[in-house]
């Protein structure tokens, strides 16, 4: 233990340390943590949605609990494929998400508290503060993108009170039979009670940037079609993911940087075709908590053998990526979700867990293709000689 009292130091209060802290407190009670946060809660303005069949057992026994909804079944809508798909899909709320956190016993818990410099063993605060530990673990998002090339998964989140029930029994995933504009655009619908649901306008999009005013008009807009009426906007979220079509791991993660621990998307844990993070960052608190030696020179090497055998593992995600962003016009893109709907409810399963298996991937792939499937191909080839900066 550090002289400031912690055997922990975790930078950053995303999802991924957020998730760390409780596996930590509730597996090893014995260590001290501490959880930097720059903002003013753990967790942020985010709502983390997954499925039932992305964790493993042990995982869901601890993270379903503190699961804000659930149901049994979603839906996706297409120009030419609508599909209920039954099977349990959960959601996670930041705010609940912080009070858990907020009330871990024990656990020094800092927000409003910015990092000036970190370091395997220390983290220099901006009030002059140096903080120590054994193990020290940087989850302060995604960071530079050295060694990758990129698209985007953006979006504008409302969460709306309406005036009479919006009739929905389940999320839609993606109503992707709206207007396709900036990449391929759908919308996403989480019904939080009979007359509240989350709206957000989402794209798969080459570019980061975000018009947060055309989206809020678009949200209206699509409230309206449905023949919906507002009350009242209870909440607005924003976001915007890092989609891989294609990636140098050394680049990203140099070798002689294992020795400070990386987490969440700041250590390339995270799904490369949905840029969703949550199956790793429970994986990696239920694992990480199960280490006998718990320290940056251990623990670093470790995780970025972890990060790095999950990209291997994530070729074939990284290239149905190229197939979106490059052998499709824009409009066209929903296509290849659209062909990607029709495959049995294991393969979807486990494509968004990230364990496609080789026969996953041949009934990915088998059909009449949606796209020019070579054109995709030859426009990226599989290295990552070329850059872009998230």
């Amino acid at each position: 233990m550090s002289s400031n009292g912690s055997d922990i130091l975790l930078v950053g209060g995303g999802l991924a340390n957020c998730l760390l802290a409780l596996r930590l407190r509730a597996l090893r009670p014995e260590l001290g943590i501490t959880l930097l946060e720059a903002g003013a809660t753990p967790g942020g303005n985010h709502t983390w949605s997954f499925h039932h069949s992305d964790l493993r057992p042990a995982e869901r026994e601890w993270l379903l609990p503190l699961a804000d909804h659930a149901w049994s079944h979603y839906e996706v809508c297409f120009p030419e494929r609508q599909r209920r798909i039954d099977g349990r899909y959960h959601t996670l709320g930041s705010a609940r998400l912080a009070q858990a956190v907020m009330a871990l016993p024990g656990a020094d818990i800092r927000c409003n508290t910015q990092v000036l410099q970190v370091g395997p063993q220390s983290v220099q605060l901006a009030n002059g503060e140096t903080l120590g530990a054994p193990l020290v673990i940087d989850g302060r998002g995604a960071g530079e993108a050295t060694g990758l090339v990129l698209s985007y998964q953006k979006f504008l989140g409302q969460e709306l009170l309406l005036t009479a029930p919006h009739g929905l029994t389940g999320p839609l995933l993606m109503d992707a039979t709206v207007l396709q504009r900036d990449g391929y655009r759908f919308v996403y619908l989480l019904p939080f009670g009979p007359d509240r649901l989350l709206v957000e306008d989402t794209y798969y999009s080459d570019t980061p940037e975000l018009d947060a005013a055309l989206l809020r008009s678009n949200i209206a807009e699509y409230v309206r079609a449905r023949g919906w009426s507002c009350r009242e906007m209870v909440r607005e979220e924003r976001g915007v993911l890092p989609i891989v079509l294609d990636a140098d791991f050394d680049s990203f993660w140099p070798a002689t940087d294992a020795g400070l621990p990386r987490s969440g998307l700041r250590a390339g844990l995270f799904h490369h075709t949905t840029g969703y993070s949550l199956p790793e960052a429970a994986a990696l608190a239920d694992d990480l908590a199960g280490l006998a030696a718990l320290s940056s020179s251990h623990v670093g090497p470790w995780i970025r053998e972890r990060a790095r055998r999950r990209w291997q593992s994530q070729r074939l995600f990284r290239m149905l990526n190229r197939m979106l962003f490059l052998a499709a016009a824009p409009a066209e893109r929903y296509r290849v979700l659209q062909h990607f709907y029709r495959l049995p409810q294991p393969v979807i399963e486990r494509f968004y867990a990230g364990r496609t298996s080789l026969d996953d991937a041949r009934q990915i792939l088998s059909g009449k293709p949606p796209v020019p499937v070579l054109r995709a191909l030859r426009c990226l080839p599989p290295s990552a000689s070329r850059t872009r900066a998230a």
